[in-house]
């Protein structure tokens, strides 16, 4: 074909507008290998990710936020480590050790979310089922939290 039919050729939907008909770039994310993470539930929030082989922080940027002195953190750790197994099962449901972890983590979440709630109030409209009063604007929040 010749560089001026080139240039005029109509181009589909899977094409992209950088070049006349230049194909579109797919994304590649690496699927890990295994369900043994290294990072415990912390650091695992801080990095993003509970598994090592998918910790490509951008730029070799790392959260170095410190959450441990919030009442919020065990929630927001033991949340994320449930939701990361559950993604890790999605591609690998045949895994009965990280299946096994899940359960636990799920419980212990669940526990901690309950001893959240009582002490400070709902998290979500669902914590009011068992209350007393609607205190769903009582302060302090969670940010506002003073030792």
């Amino acid at each position: 074909m010749d560089k001026k039919r080139a240039d005029t050729q109509v181009c589909d939907y899977k094409s992209g507008t950088l070049m006349p008909c230049a194909p579109l770039a797919l994304a590649y994310v690496p699927m890990q290998q295994s369900a043994k993470p290294a990072y415990d539930s912390e650091d695992a929030l801080k990095r993003g990710t509970l598994f090592p082989g998918l910790d490509l922080p951008f730029m070799n940027m790392v959260n170095t936020a410190d959450l441990s002195d919030t009442p919020l953190c065990e929630v927001m750790t033991l949340k994320f480590v449930c939701h990361e197994l559950h993604l890790y099962l999605d591609t690998h449901p045949k895994d009965k050790e990280a299946f096994e972890t899940l359960k636990a983590m799920l419980k212990l979440a669940r526990e901690a979310e309950r001893r959240y709630v009582e002490k400070y109030g709902p998290l979500m409209c669902s914590d009011l089922e068992y209350s007393e009063e609607f205190n769903w604007l009582c302060d302090p929040w969670p940010w506002l939290y003073q030792k």
